[in-house]
């Protein structure tokens, strides 16, 4: 992910690999050891819950940082709106709208552009 935010600090990569390497350990010494199968089985489900985890924290990941670029967005839309009201633009509300329109909260305009 090359956008990751700042304070996530979690190897997701390291995480996978590390539950592959366990869950190799796991079938080897389930082969050495099947008298425990039963142990066997609930630690690999267990280890199962890993890769759910992994990629759920992605989707949360990406999903935040696609949350603060279009809130950064609208700050910006919003801070220029301002700026062109104090110039007597007269349009000043252009920016807002543009932003509005390009984040899917408002509908094309008239000459059908989003």
């Amino acid at each position: 992910m090359p956008d990751i935010p700042q304070h996530v600090k979690i190897d997701l990569q390291g995480v996978r690999a590390r539950n592959l390497a366990a869950r190799e350990i796991v079938s080897a010494l389930s082969e050495a050891m099947p008298y425990i199968a039963d142990l066997w089985l609930r630690l690999n489900a267990a280890l199962a819950d890993s890769p759910a985890l992994v990629s759920e924290l992605s989707r949360l990941t990406a999903e935040l940082v696609k949350a603060r670029r279009d809130r950064a967005n609208l700050a910006a839309a919003g801070r220029a709106t301002l700026k062109a009201a104090r110039d007597a633009d007269p349009d000043p509300l252009y920016y807002l709208r543009d932003e509005l329109r390009a984040q899917g909260h408002l509908p094309p305009d008239d000459r059908g552009r989003s």
